[in-house]
């Protein structure tokens, strides 16, 4: 559904993307992240036809976004980061004259209007005022406006910012239920919430991509790299726990603190792919009290600060 081949775009002699090649299959939920002044912005607002590149392609359904942008914005619905809401109006007649605007046909209107209120939750509230609706179902009628015309593509920025803690759970079931009838490209900051929705990830940084895979497969890459890391409780003598695990082999790093009922935290770095079993054995063979054990998985919040944070020189 979306082709980006060697995109880049400069603003004066500064480059904000370089050079990003990807593709997003029908039916795929995206996650599109990076810091701050990464690229991602630009990236969007190229995708949605309202900035062209200074180099490369891109086209959504098959249709240039230069060339043949009118037919491509059609097969796309953009929820910015600012929801474009008219408040004074109310929430079934803002949605009409959407669909207006997209070139719904008029025997088509009513039904896509009422399609877009029932997906969206917002049945009860079609005829309110949208200036009096809460934050979080202003979002949803920002939703509502990107889906109103059935478009095969939905590109979300940060669609949950600014939202309470139910209003983001709400919002991001509803994002999980349009990717089963759309792709959908979504940026946000809140990374849980990226992990939690999109099958597949991709990280820019400086303007150039820096990662492309799942969140489990961007995890175990980085774990690779960085070596496993293994948590365990042991009850016993701090001295002798140190001395029995660091003569392990395997064993790269070691760190202990007090892990609370007078027990230990002990955590283990090593470049084995899984050495549970033999850490558990060895323990409970020289007498300590094994009362946890388990491999610690890296999030995708640590997924992203390896791949964006510079090193210090």
């Amino acid at each position: 559904m979306i082709e980006v081949q060697g995109l880049t775009r400069y603003y004066a002699d500064r480059p904000a993307i370089q050079d990003l090649t990807f593709s997003v299959p029908r039916g795929q939920v995206l996650g599109f992240l990076g810091p701050n002044g990464a690229g991602k912005s630009t990236t969007m607002r190229i995708l949605t036809g309202y900035l062209g590149p200074s180099s490369g392609t891109a086209s959504v359904a098959g249709f240039d976004l230069v060339d043949h942008s009118l037919e491509a914005r059609r097969h796309i619905g953009y929820l910015p980061e600012t929801t474009p809401l008219y408040k004074e109006m109310r929430v079934a007649g803002f949605l009409e004259m959407m669909c207006r605007l997209r070139g719904v046909p008029p025997s088509k209107r009513r039904g896509r209007v009422d399609e877009a209120v029932e997906v969206c939750g917002l049945a009860d509230r079609r005829h309110d005022v949208i200036g009096r609706l809460s934050r979080g179902l202003r979002q949803r009628v920002g939703l509502a406006q990107a889906i109103v015309h059935d478009p095969e593509v939905l590109i979300l920025d940060e669609p949950t910012a600014g939202l309470d803690p139910a209003q983001t759970r709400e919002t991001r079931e509803l994002i999980t239920a349009l990717g089963r009838e759309h792709t959908v490209v979504l940026s946000s900051h809140i990374l849980p919430e990226v992990s939690a929705t999109c099958e597949r990830v991709l990280i820019i940084n400086h303007g150039r991509l820096v990662a492309d895979d799942t969140p489990a497969n961007l995890a175990r890459t980085v774990s690779g790299a960085e070596g496993a890391e293994i948590e365990m409780v042991l009850q016993g003598d701090r001295t002798e726990i140190e001395r029995a695990v660091k003569a392990l082999p395997g064993v790269d790093q070691l760190t202990i603190s007090p892990g609370g009922d007078g027990g230990w935290r002990v955590v283990v770095k090593t470049s084995k792919p899984d050495m549970r079993d033999e850490l558990a054995r060895a323990v409970v063979q020289s007498g300590f009290g094994l009362r946890e054990l388990s491999a610690r998985t890296l999030s995708l919040e640590d997924v992203f600060m390896h791949l964006t944070t510079e090193e210090p020189s």
